[in-house]
């Protein structure tokens, strides 16, 4: 790991990879792109291609790419509705029963943060109308490793939002199916459908239909270069809840704090990617020196995996002067994941703006959002956490004003609304208004 001294923003900012321009810890993958497309095209030009092939092919250009570059063939791109009926009954019940415990705590969270749908007026002619979307398309990591924590942390906040149909995306097995533990956590969620695709062409599918895949009118879920490339290129079609980039965490930490706990939760940011963001604040010279020397020690006993030590030989331990100061840093890092390890993190609470989740204490790590706090774990990264949220309740809902004027009021106000047409050149917006002012005399 790096080492920092002071209030160096530029230091912590260059553990950050470009998540669209990087091809790092997916040897396999660029293998298969590079087979089918030829090495002179970038990670975009790839995308393109396969977008538009789906957007014109549909269900045999998804079948056409997922067989070419993973070598995987899709015996239907619909999981059936009665393997997901019996998905549960597949899969250890000890995984079941912490699903279900998941499931609880998260749909209790956002039932908590929900929204009240319907229309509501201000006044007696101003009000707005607040509707769930009606269909979403939710992108689940998986092929090699499957995540039912992702299908429970995007899809149970819209069903409490109120959408009609959640649909999910998630890349088969090398058999072409769909892990038994995504399954299972779809039925726990209340998944309405699931596609064994991923990929560009399960972006590409979702935006905009196939004679198999229905039409989403907004993506959320993290992905690869590929998936977010897909999403940045169809967004317009489709909304979008973020372009994710590799996962990060920051621990502020003082005197006071484990560095067995802090090396801890350094490794495991660090086994997500190889480009994970791990980087530890403090101000304690003593603590700095104690975690790196615990990082190489648990990351020994973890038999020195690759990826993990990728990830951790880029990052970052600085020693700043004061918890303060950490703060500020943390402000304008705005990781996705924070952790404030020290003696009172309550006291800092309100000097932290711009963080995905915040974690306090040595018993909140992030691997406990990751999986049963209930807070969503799908959070903005690479800096975004500075204008983004969290994914919540309010990702799956959209606004529409509502007026409805009076003749007084039109009386009153049409007037001003001439003016300023006239004054932008819109003469036809000013005669629209005139011709009420006229009838109301």
């Amino acid at each position: 790991m790096r080492r920092a001294c002071g209030y160096d923003a530029a230091a912590l900012m260059l553990v950050r990879q470009d998540p669209l321009n990087s091809l790092s810890g997916q040897p396999s993958l660029l293998e298969g792109i590079r087979r089918v497309y030829g090495e002179p095209l970038t990670p975009s030009e790839v995308v393109e291609r396969i977008v538009e092939d789906v957007r014109v092919r549909g269900d045999e250009a998804i079948c056409f790419h997922t067989r070419a570059v993973s070598g995987i063939t899709v015996p239907s791109l619909e999981v059936p509705k009665a393997d997901i009926a019996v998905a549960c009954e597949r899969v250890d019940s000890a995984l079941v029963d912490a699903l279900r415990l998941a499931a609880s705590r998260i749909r209790q969270f956002h039932e908590a943060c929900a929204i009240q749908t319907g229309s509501r007026f201000v006044d007696a002619e101003l009000g707005r109308r607040i509707l769930p979307l009606r269909r979403v398309g939710l992108y689940v990591p998986g092929g090699r490793y499957s995540y039912p924590s992702s299908v429970l942390m995007s899809a149970i906040p819209a069903k409490v939002a109120g959408v009609s149909e959640v649909v999910v995306a998630t890349p088969p097995n090398a058999e072409g199916r769909v892990a038994p533990a995504t399954l299972a956590a779809c039925a726990i969620a209340g998944v309405d459908r699931v596609f064994a695709m991923g990929g560009a062409q399960a972006i590409a599918a979702l935006a905009y239909g196939t004679a198999t895949v229905p039409r989403v009118d907004k993506i959320c879920g993290p992905g690869n270069i590929f998936v977010t490339l897909a999403k940045k290129k169809v967004f317009g079609s489709v909304a979008i809840d973020s372009l994710a980039g590799p996962s990060e965490v920051l621990i502020i930490a003082d005197a006071a704090a484990s560095p067995e706990y802090c090396a801890a939760d350094m490794l495991a940011q660090a086994e997500h990617d190889p480009e994970a963001v791990v980087a530890l604040v403090t101000d304690s010279e003593d603590l700095a020196d104690r975690v790196e020397a615990e990082v190489s020690l648990q990351l020994k006993s973890l038999g020195n995996p690759a990826p993990v030590v990728e990830a951790i030989e880029r990052g970052i331990i600085a020693v700043v002067d004061s918890i303060a100061e950490a703060v500020s840093l943390c402000n304008e890092f705005a990781p996705e994941h924070l952790e404030v390890l020290v003696e009172r993190p309550q006291d800092y609470l309100d000097t932290i703006r711009n963080a995905g989740c915040i974690c306090l204490g040595g018993e909140s790590p992030v691997v406990m959002g990751d999986y049963v706090d209930g807070p969503s774990h799908v959070l903005p990264t690479g800096g975004s956490a500075r204008f983004s949220s969290v994914l919540s309740v309010e990702d799956f809902v959209k606004y529409s004003s509502i007026a409805q004027l009076s003749g007084a009021t039109m009386s009153r106000l049409g007037p001003a609304a001439v003016t300023i047409a006239r004054a932008e050149g819109l003469e036809a917006h000013a005669r629209a208004v005139e011709k009420r002012l006229h009838r109301a005399r």
